[in-house]
């Protein structure tokens, strides 16, 4: 399972036990979105090839209020 904990500036990870953080740059070259209308399952792809994705995307804006 994959762990993602958000906040202005990125994301921190945890993917297979190892810990990384996604900087909010990094994710808008990505998606070519602007961090806030990236969305949950959208850095669950850049993170892992093939997600379980499950419920609703949630946009990073709306998470981080």
């Amino acid at each position: 399972m994959t762990a993602l904990s958000f906040d202005e500036h990125g994301v921190d990870v945890v993917y297979q036990g190892t810990e990384f953080r996604l900087e909010k740059s990094l994710i808008e070259d990505a998606t070519e979105k602007s961090y806030p209308d990236v969305t949950d399952h959208e850095v669950l792809k850049i993170v892992e090839k093939e997600p379980a994705l499950s419920g609703e995307p949630r946009r990073i804006g709306d998470i981080l209020q």
